[in-house]
């Protein structure tokens, strides 16, 4: 069968998996090729409403996702506007209220604090109702443990967890880890890649080629 990395569903009658890529709208979303997201509770194909929050075009922040992750259902991927201003003395967020307390418009962006744009590598894995908070960068190769909360950012092959987020093993050695990232395989041709799919699949970096 023919790779397509243009479909929306991959797995021939499965509505729950989509390549992300193909049903993403908002310009300020930037999905790489081939990475999935699944969801049993809704329609994967409004990731951007229900799994993408605060999300405001009033910022210009962007989520950027690699290529080849995983995403599991409920993942949630959380943006500056869910911040409130921890500089003011209070946490009310008048500025969005700007009409109620005469304010100016082009100042409601100081009802939060701005954490910038969350930035996800290559070949992550996202755990089940993970969450990624604002100004996080999570490294190549990464796993995301179930219903982590991802407050740093996370070195490439990395796997972290909890409440907040943190590193618990790397998966590799740092020859490995370093090597991988030399080769960066989710760059390849798309027949590269399939020809070397065994390889990868086994763990046996030193035959790939």
């Amino acid at each position: 069968m023919a790779i397509s990395k243009n479909r929306i569903y991959p797995r021939t009658g499965d509505t729950e998996t989509v390549y992300l890529k193909n049903v993403i709208t908002n310009p300020n979303i930037e999905i790489g090729d081939y990475t999935m997201y699944n969801d049993f509770a809704h329609n994967p194909c409004d990731f951007q409403k229900n799994n993408v929050l605060y999300h405001y075009s009033v910022n210009h922040d962007r989520l950027v996702i690699g290529k080849f992750c995983s995403i599991a259902c409920g993942a949630k991927f959380i943006f500056t506007s869910a911040n409130h201003s921890l500089k003011s003395l209070s946490t009310y967020p008048f500025p969005i209220f700007f009409e109620e307390w005469d304010l100016d418009v082009t100042n409601i962006t100081d009802a939060w604090d701005n954490k910038g744009n969350i930035i996800i590598g290559n070949d992550v894995w996202i755990g089940y109702e993970a969450v990624i908070l604002s100004g996080v960068t999570i490294g190549d190769g990464a796993i995301i443990g179930t219903h982590a909360v991802v407050t740093k950012d996370v070195p490439p092959y990395t796997i972290v967890g909890g409440v907040p987020a943190k590193p618990i093993r790397k998966r590799f050695d740092d020859k490995t880890i370093a090597r991988l990232l030399e080769l960066k395989w989710w760059d390849w041709p798309e027949e590269r890649i399939k020809a070397n799919l065994e390889i990868i699949q086994s763990g046996r970096i030193d035959e790939l080629n």
